[in-house]
C-alpha cells in the first residue's frame, strides 16, 4: 500500500523527524520501492523533489534531510505501483495551478475502471489513476467556480467529488494549496496535532526520538497526517472511513464525517488493500 504523509502548520516547520521514519518505509521497513516524492510550499512557490528509486536509500531523500526546508504545508508520498510504470511522470505528489495557486496532490489506493473524459483545463501527463483523479477534481472545481469559493463550499464540493471517485475503489488522498490541506480516507489514515505542552516523540521505524519542547515555541501547532502512525509513544487519531478533514494553521478547520462512522483495524485496512491489489 502506498504511504501518504502530510504536514500543516501555523509557522514554517521542518518535517525532518517525520520524514526520516516515513522514508524508511520505501524499501526498508516496508516494501514500497517504486519511487517517492515530496513537495514543500514556500509562500506561493513549491519545492518539489521526485525520485523513481526507493526512498530508503535515495540520494534525493538524503538531500531533503540535509536541506531541512521549513514549510507550513508539506505533502510526501511513497509509491507502490498499481497502475502505470515506475517513472518520474507517475511519481506523486502531482502539481497543477488553479485560481492562481499551486495545488499538490498525492493518492493511496487503486481506482478500477476510472476513465473520466478528457478535461478542458487539466489532463494527466503520466498514466496513473491517481493523476487522473487529481485532474478530474480540479477540472470539476474550475468548471463550478470561477474563483476560489469560501472554505465550506469548497470542502463540500471536494467531499462530493471524492464520494464519486471512491465508487471505483480505494481513495485515500491529501491535497493542499499551501494554505489549507484536505485529507480524505477510504480506509486507513491517521493524524496527530502537536501543540503545547510539547513532549518527546519516538519513531516506530527507526531508533530516533526528539523532544519537541526544545525545538518549538508555546504558540506552535503542527498537524501531521499519515497512512499509519509514525511514532510509538503518541496518540494518533484515526480517520473514519469516507471522512474528509480540512486542516489549516496546524488545526482542524472543518471535517465531514459520516453519520455512522466506521473505523477499520490496521489488519482490516491492509486486507482490503491487498484484495484491491494495492499490497503485494
Amino acid at each position: 500500500m502506498c504511504q501518504l504523509l502530510g504536514m500543516n502548520c501555523n509557522t514554517p516547520t521542518d518535517i525532518i523527524f517525520s520524514f526520516e521514519g516515513f522514508r524508511l518505509r520505501g524499501g526498508l521497513t516496508d516494501h514500497h520501492a517504486d519511487g517517492f516524492g515530496i513537495g514543500f510550499f514556500e509562500q506561493k512557490g513549491i519545492r518539489l523533489f521526485h525520485d523513481d528509486k526507493p526512498s530508503a536509500d535515495s540520494p534525493v531523500a538524503d538531500l531533503v534531510n540535509t536541506y531541512q526546508i521549513k514549510s507550513e504545508n508539506v505533502i510526501a508520498h511513497i509509491r507502490k505501483a498499481t497502475q502505470g510504470k515506475t517513472s518520474l511522470a507517475n511519481t506523486h505528489p502531482f502539481v497543477r495551478e488553479m485560481w492562481g495557486e499551486y495545488w499538490l496532490f498525492a493518492h493511496n489506493g487503486n481506482l478500477m475502471n476510472f476513465k473520466p473524459s478528457q478535461g478542458q483545463y487539466y489532463r494527466p501527463v503520466g498514466t496513473t489513476d491517481s493523476e487522473a483523479a487529481f485532474c478530474y477534481i480540479l477540472e470539476e472545481l474550475r468548471r463550478r467556480f470561477d474563483k476560489k469559493p469560501d472554505l465550506k463550499t469548497l470542502a463540500d464540493a471536494v467531499q462530493e467529488l471524492a464520494a464519486r471517485i471512491r465508487t471505483h475503489g480505494l481513495f485515500n488522498f491529501i491535497m493542499s494549496n499551501g494554505d489549507i490541506m484536505f485529507a480524505h480516507a477510504s480506509t486507513l489514515l491517521y493524524y496527530i496535532i502537536r501543540k503545547a505542552p510539547f513532549g518527546e516523540a519516538r519513531l516506530l521505524d527507526d531508533d530516533v526520538a526528539v523532544d519537541f519542547a526544545s525545538v518549538t515555541t508555546p504558540n506552535d501547532k503542527v498537524a501531521v497526517i499519515a497512512t499509519l502512525p509514525l511514532t510509538q509513544n503518541e496518540t494518533w487519531q484515526q480517520f473514519a472511513c469516507d471522512e474528509l478533514i480540512v486542516f489549516q494553521q496546524g488545526d482542524i478547520a472543518l471535517r465531514n464525517k459520516p453519520e455512522k462512522p466506521r473505523y477499520l483495524s490496521q489488519e482490516e485496512g491492509l486486507a482490503i488493500a491487498r484484495a484491491a491489489g494495492v499490497v503485494a
